[in-house]
């Protein structure tokens, strides 16, 4: 792999004094997009709080977003050191941090209600709910991988390429940058020594699109179907990493879930020489004093992870690196520790445990209800049951309209996975309640 052809090569638009770059419109899209929007009332881990001080996932993505653009501008300006075309041909440093910022953007755009926990809720319907395991044998073995196997970074990827969402028409490096894991759900010999393919980035209605995006920019091609990733998109890993490490201990602590002395010894192993009890006692509030250790602790690791990118920097154009750039990092030890920490008393505390079950139920509730229906109304034409009729009602109009046409179930799956996936936390509760009749105690309205 070569940077200018990552870059964009002869396709790549370069930018004017009185305009922005490409790269910089990808981002400005981004941010007026619908989907984005609708990550303001998405669990990051702590379901719909009441503090203002807890992250959505929307105040994760523009943390996220702001460190990828440093670590973007920093590896970026050695890269143009290195590579003197790049500079010949327009290429800044900005180009770098603009890519990686606008594709940390969108790193979590595919996430359904209710985090992580959402995905594994619309997996296990279609595992294990029999009105899910009624549609295996209406599918291929691939579609079904996909199906049984719900995965965020794939439906973001949906998303950004779908031609309802044709105003973004997002540059392919952005895109590329993106992908973290860049092969379908059923491969045949997945390399688990490799970090790009512990998951997978494409659903096969995508299938075809990532291979043109893919051949594009000249990844390097694994096996059929299956990608080296862009150099770019380890970059765009770290700064969720780091974000997602740091700012859920601090979280953590706020909510009283990890106390201020273990949160504060923590960030010191991540600081090292760096910590200064003395300047710490100088800050009368908490909140404050752990604001200061995670801005200074964010800023070391962003120094290390551009590091180990720029000292590997060749292993990962030839594909031969493909590790989490965290890992080998020098803080990382102290990083396993804060992940220790946050599995113990943040991700099993009892709060989220609660949004664990109440996901399940609801979205299950939902993909029963919105499949049936659908089902009946594609095969029957629109002969069905007054009670599925009032389902299929609550469906959007362009959806409707797109079940009214020939479609495989493939695909009427696919369209009420991006409705129901698309859903915020507050939204999904709230149909839930339309179609069983009743309140969820416990939850805003």
């Amino acid at each position: 792999m070569n940077w200018v052809k990552l870059l964009g090569g002869d396709n790549r638009e370069p930018a004017t004094k009185s305009d922005r770059s490409a790269f910089e419109r990808d981002y400005d899209r981004i941010i007026f997009s619908y989907p984005f929007r609708r990550l303001q009332d998405k669990t990051q881990v702590f379901p719909l709080p009441e503090q203002d001080f807890v992250h959505t996932r929307l105040t994760h993505s523009l943390e996220v977003s702001s460190v990828g653009r440093t670590l973007g501008k920093s590896v970026g300006e050695k890269i143009l050191e290195r590579y003197q075309e790049l500079d010949q041909l327009g290429i800044t440093r900005n180009d770098f941090g603009a890519i990686v910022s606008a594709a940390c953007l969108t790193h979590d755009l595919g996430n359904p209600p209710f985090g992580h926990t959402g995905e594994d809720a619309i997996s296990d319907f279609f595992r294990n709910n029999p009105h899910g395991e009624f549609f295996k044998t209406l599918v291929t073995a691939q579609e079904w991988e996909d199906l049984i196997n719900f995965e965020g970074n794939a439906q973001g990827f949906r998303i950004l390429t779908d031609a309802k969402y044709q105003g973004l028409k997002l540059t392919e490096p952005t895109l590329a940058a993106f992908t973290k894991y860049p092969r379908p759900s059923l491969l045949e010999n997945p390399q688990k020594n490799r970090r790009s393919q512990k998951k997978f980035g494409y659903f096969q209605t995508e299938q075809d699109t990532f291979k043109k995006l893919a051949e594009a920019l000249g990844l390097k091609e694994l096996d059929a179907g299956s990608w080296c990733r862009h150099p770019l998109a380890f970059l765009v890993e770290a700064a969720d990493d780091i974000c997602y490490h740091i700012i859920d201990l601090e979280d953590g602590c706020q909510m009283g879930l990890v106390s201020e002395k273990e949160t504060i010894e923590l960030f010191a192993g991540v600081m090292g020489d760096r910590f200064m009890p003395s300047k710490l006692e100088q800050i009368p509030g908490r909140n404050e004093k752990i604001g200061l250790l995670r801005a200074v602790s964010i800023g070391i690791l962003i120094d290390q992870c551009a590091k180990v990118f720029l000292d590997h920097e060749q292993e990962i154009l030839s594909g031969n690196f493909d590790q989490a750039l965290t890992d080998y990092i020098s803080s990382r030890d102290v990083l396993k520790e804060i992940i220790d920490v946050s599995i113990k008393k943040l991700y099993r505390s009892r709060i989220v445990l609660e949004i664990e079950a109440g996901g399940f139920e609801v979205l299950g509730g939902l993909l029963e209800a919105f499949t049936t229906a659908s089902y009946s109304f594609m095969v029957h034409r629109g002969e069905i049951s007054k009670k599925q009729l009032s389902v299929f009602s609550l469906l959007p109009d362009d959806i409707k309209q797109s079940l009214a046409t020939e479609r495989s179930t493939y695909q009427m799956l696919r369209e009420i996975l991006d409705f129901v996936s698309g859903l915020t936390d507050r939204h999904a509760v709230g149909i839930y309640r339309k179609l069983k009749g009743t309140t969820l105690s416990g939850w805003a309205g």
